[in-house]
């Protein structure tokens, strides 16, 4: 979020962060909003225990109050409906800390280290029904070093979530984005040659 909130801080970037809504009032990122000016709100996923439909109209009717036209979960720890996410279709984005389709859900870095992977990182998607799938906007590799601890890998996914989730972000805003067969294609980004590589040989 904090990533997002100083990109939308040049007036350049496409998309203006209109809210952060948290279904815990004792978020840290509300406080970091409100100190930027941003407004914020809590609709509270306690208060509707058992009652998914219910917790979702009431966010709906806050996203209705504030006229926003897009969703980007960060750190939403919530599986949103089918209903939900159909309404907000291709509106709709979220950050995961994995090459995705690979360890979709949680604990992915301590499951990256013990697969035994060399090479872990972090997907921009839109997000689908299904938990963790959705066409992908963006991803970033980062190595997997010998002897990494979770902690330590997650450090350096998250300084490549911090530059790849703005910049996706603000491609879906500027309407850059189509999906074709299921795929997201993001028109005039540039795709890296060559391959990457770990160790290198």
């Amino acid at each position: 979020m904090a990533a997002l909130l100083e990109a939308a801080a040049d007036q350049a970037y496409p998309a203006e962060i209109a809210l952060v809504l948290s279904n815990r009032a004792d978020a840290a990122g509300l406080g970091r909003a409100a100190a930027s000016g941003i407004p914020t709100a809590v609709v509270e996923s306690r208060a509707h225990r058992g009652d998914r439909p219910g917790f979702e109209a009431a966010m709906e009717a806050v996203l209705a109050e504030h006229g926003i036209g897009l969703i980007a979960l960060a750190g939403f720890m919530r599986v949103l409906t089918a209903a939900f996410v159909g309404r907000w279709e291709g509106r709709l984005v979220n950050i995961h800390p994995s090459l995705l389709p690979a360890f979709p859900g949680l604990e992915t870095h301590e499951r990256a280290i013990a697969a035994g992977v060399r090479l872990h990182g972090c997907s921009v998607h839109l997000v689908s029904a299904g938990v963790d799938e959705g066409p992908i906007l963006a991803q970033a590799a980062v190595p997997v070093l010998p002897g990494d601890t979770p902690a330590e890998l997650a450090a350096r996914v998250l300084a490549e979530e911090h530059r790849i989730y703005p910049a996706a972000l603000g491609w879906l805003a500027a309407g850059r984005v189509r999906i074709e067969a299921g795929r997201a294609v993001v028109d005039g980004a540039a795709a890296p040659q060559g391959a990457l590589r770990n160790p290198l040989p």
